[in-house]
């Protein structure tokens, strides 16, 4: 069984970028684990729009690198959107 390039850099990169968020917010406010989903499905997602669109400006082999973290840090925000315009817990 091969594991293509793909999913490994996908988890780096999502990892990278999750800590790259957590360090510039201060704390991931309880949403850790889905900031590091939504950037490691953003990172594979970009990889292979990248791949379909021929977008090849900084490739790590078959690894579209931008593409990638464009895509990573797009899900990040969203997931970031969605907790800061989500519903609130009220504390008692």
């Amino acid at each position: 069984m091969v594991i293509g390039p793909s999913i490994v850099l996908s988890l780096l990169v999502g990892i990278l970028l999750t800590a790259l968020y957590v360090v510039i917010r201060g704390s991931a406010g309880g949403q850790l684990l889905f900031v590091f989903v939504a950037a490691v499905l953003g990172a594979w997602a970009g990889d292979a729009i990248s791949a379909r669109l021929g977008f090849d400006v900084l490739r790590i082999g078959d690894f579209h690198l931008l593409g990638a973290a464009v895509v990573a840090g797009l899900g990040i925000t969203i997931v970031a959107l969605v907790g800061i315009l989500g519903p609130q817990r009220r504390r008692t």
